[in-house]
């Protein structure tokens, strides 16, 4: 099995870069969202919550749609396999993104008080679903998906038996003779399959740690009562999310990944990590900001807290790539049906094509980001919200009174 290029390296770490980007910055705007009605004690604080991400919500899924590009760029066959096995999974995520927008945009249209409660319980909802999606996502990568690799006759898929797949990657008499389709893997997993209990645990992961975040999130951004509230239930929450984070990396390296699973790792990952061990550097740094983050909070500490438990989720993040490392799909059914990064790479023109546009976009669009955090840097105070919230009289729009 032919070794990971340095081009190939590069784009699996870009991959996670742009997944922590998204995890950390909409997780708060997830946690926002299924706190509406927990952190918020009336409208006037439900708005300023909202106001909280209003200017960066839409930022933020930059990072995802940017994402899915890249893996469908620098490594098509990843794409390809993870988005028809999880085809279902992904239109939920898409509906619930979607509704989630329209949540946000047309909930200040009308100025009616069941307009707003209904957007916001379906803002709540989708909030939470997600939450859970994404973490039951990850978890299936680190556990293995049930891929094998083989060929159509009359409309039923036959698996090439696994002992005969040794060089498959590489010989094309081999890939002629079982007609691999590029380079073979066929995804058989159903939306319920991705439901296990380790993947479940997963879910509870991500749904933790938005939550937490999102709870920091509202105390650094409001004032008064609000902040006091929403620190005070982020106290629990960094408690909670820890011990549900512990539990599924433990899993993860000693039950899904017996001895961290790392010595099973392919040959081509070899260039990423020369010792499996490693890959529990930043599992133990993820562990140590999470603990940190419990007592920043107990201190008093809120952006602190804030800060170091975003840096939690960046390396939790490296932690699931570091556990993938050289696979794009591991196979549950047998390692030798596994998707390799190498399999699933494009070529190196466009890999170099992509660096080269990275080089100069990625920069604009770190600087755009830079800029409007610090531009809408202010607390939000929950008095100063006008008590009568925008929007058309409903009855005037039913009756076509409203005027442009």
């Amino acid at each position: 099995m032919a070794d990971l290029n340095l081009l190939q390296i590069i784009w699996f770490a870009l991959l996670a870069v742009l997944w922590i980007g998204y995890l950390v910055l909409e997780g708060f705007d997830f946690g926002v969202g299924m706190l509406l009605r927990i952190v918020p004690k009336n409208d006037k604080e439900r708005r300023a919550a909202l106001n909280t991400i209003g200017p960066h919500w839409d930022g933020n899924e930059v990072w995802v749609i940017t994402a899915g590009g890249a893996t469908f760029a620098a490594f098509p066959e990843w794409y390809a396999t993870m988005f028809s096995g999880m085809y279902l999974a992904l239109v939920v995520v898409l509906l619930c993104l979607i509704v989630r927008i329209v949540a946000i945009e047309w909930r200040k249209s009308v100025s009616s008080h069941r307009w707003q409660h209904a957007w916001d319980t379906a803002h709540i909802i989708v909030a939470w679903v997600l939450s859970i999606l994404w973490g039951v996502a990850f978890a299936n990568l680190v556990q293995g998906t049930p891929i094998e690799v083989g060929h159509f006759e009359d409309g039923e898929f036959v698996a090439v038996p696994a002992d005969q797949l040794t060089g498959a990657a590489t010989d094309p008499a081999l890939v002629d003779n079982f007609h691999f389709i590029a380079p073979g893997q066929n995804f058989l997993m159903q939306f319920l399959d991705l439901l296990t209990p380790f993947t479940v645990v997963g879910g509870l992961v991500t749904l933790t740690i938005f939550l937490a975040q999102g709870a920091l999130f509202l105390s650094i951004k409001t004032t008064g009562d609000m902040s006091e509230r929403a620190f005070g239930l982020a106290k629990k929450l960094t408690i909670l999310d820890t011990v549900v984070t512990a539990v599924w990396a433990l899993w993860a390296c000693f039950g899904i990944n017996p001895w961290l699973g790392l010595a099973d790792w392919p040959e081509e990952a070899a260039p990423i990590n020369a010792s499996g061990f490693l890959t529990l550097i930043p599992l133990a740094i993820a562990a140590v900001l999470l603990v940190a983050t419990i007592a920043m909070t107990f201190m008093g500490k809120q952006k602190s807290a804030f800060y170091v438990h975003s840096g939690a989720i960046a390396f939790a993040v490296v932690f699931i790539w570091f556990c993938i490392a050289g696979y794009a799909m591991k196979s549950s059914v047998n390692d030798a049906y596994s998707l390799t990064l190498a399999q699933a790479s494009a070529t190196p023109q466009t890999h170099t094509i992509m660096i080269a546009a990275t080089i100069v976009f990625v920069p604009i669009v770190l600087a755009y980001t830079i800029w409007s955090y610090l531009k809408f840097a202010k607390r939000i105070n929950a008095d100063d919200v006008p008590d009568e919230p925008n929007g058309l009289d409903l009855k005037k729009v039913r009756q076509f009174e409203v005027t442009a």
